[in-house]
């Protein structure tokens, strides 16, 4: 007899699985009709959260594993913050390994995860983890993508649409009248990054008069932000770009101090555009536009994906959910 899911409770109580997760674990966030609801639902079908099934089972953990590139960026914590909400559903906790650019730690946290037998894995891949991935697949362990697609089509995912992104912030700019940018930071070989940078020199290549120059830096910190904004400070005004385009939220805030602190106006003489929209992002002392990703979300849906996939509900199907960009403006592009 097939084991009653959460998606079973929510279809048959008539709400989102999200609701069915909030009346379960955080009632106050939900009316009483809904959680009474949920509540009546769970009884009627003989609902037992995974975790409780989990304990007739020998070798199981009541854990999800899931790997992010870099902990330290807000972004990635609002991720592992939604994907902890949902897996808060399934009677789950997460199990989080922190990559930090570095593709020798981020196979380390995969073994770990083979080892303590997880229910399943979340990624945010940082290298090319195909070997360790079809692995874990081996041993039963069901695998979800989180911002990053598979392109075998094999692995369902949650993603972002990072060309999209890349063109968004460009066509900003130059809507603008800024016509000598610069995309600054990340990896190169985050394919994330690539995307991005892939949209903005698609933008660039339909305008005759605008030029785009790329620097490529390995860590993408605030610090390092403040470092370039100040090197770009010294340059003669016509050997600067007129607008530029971080990679994430944390350098744009950096580079924005970098500038002001050397005497660069901005927006006035250079704008600046980040992407990710942070918390931060929207407080800084001069609030800086971004591309806004739904960080918090993706995180949700990814680990949605994968609780049906490690209570045998669903199967792997190579499900792809795309989410699509938003441009915060602020002080930091239009003053």
């Amino acid at each position: 007899m097939k084991r009653v899911g959460i998606k079973d409770v929510a279809a048959h109580a008539g709400v989102s699985i999200s609701t069915v997760s909030n009346a379960l674990n955080r009632p106050d966030v939900v009316s009483d009709e809904l959680v009474e609801r949920v509540r009546s639902a769970v009884d009627e079908l003989g609902y037992v959260p995974l975790q409780a099934a989990q304990q007739l089972r020998a070798g199981r953990s009541g854990l999800l594993g899931m790997t992010v590139i870099n902990i330290a960026n807000p972004f990635f914590g609002a991720m592992v913050a939604g994907a902890e909400d949902a897996a808060a559903t399934g009677g789950l906790r997460i199990m989080v390994g922190n990559s930090d650019d570095d593709a020798e730690r981020e196979r380390e946290h995969l073994d770990l995860f083979e080892r303590v037998q997880v229910e399943g894995v979340l990624i945010s891949p940082f290298a090319d983890t195909t070997p360790s991935l079809e692995k874990l697949r081996r041993r039963g362990i069901p695998v979800v993508l989180v911002d990053a697609v598979d392109d075998a089509g094999v692995l369902d995912s949650v993603s972002f649409d990072d060309v999209a992104g890349g063109r968004m912030a460009a066509e900003h700019l130059i809507s603008l009248g800024r016509r000598n940018l610069a995309f600054l930071g990340a990896r190169e070989e985050v394919r994330q990054i690539r995307e991005r940078l892939a949209g903005a020199e698609q933008v660039v290549a339909e305008h005759d008069d605008v030029t785009l120059s790329v620097t490529w830096s390995a860590r993408t910190t605030a610090e390092l932000g403040r470092e370039l904004g100040e090197q770009i400070a010294v340059l003669p005004a016509d050997e600067r770009p007129d607008g530029i385009i971080a990679t994430n939220d944390h350098l744009g805030c950096g580079i924005v101090h970098g500038l002001v602190h050397s005497g660069v106006k901005v927006p006035e003489e250079i704008a600046v555009i980040g992407y990710d929209d942070i918390e931060f992002a929207r407080v800084a002392a001069v609030p800086l536009t971004s591309v806004r990703q739904p960080s918090r979300e993706m995180g949700r849906v990814a680990a949605e994906l994968l609780l049906g996939l490690a209570s045998g509900e669903d199967k792997p199907s190579g499900r792809s959910i795309v989410f699509e960009p938003e441009l915060a403006v602020r002080a930091s592009t239009v003053g």
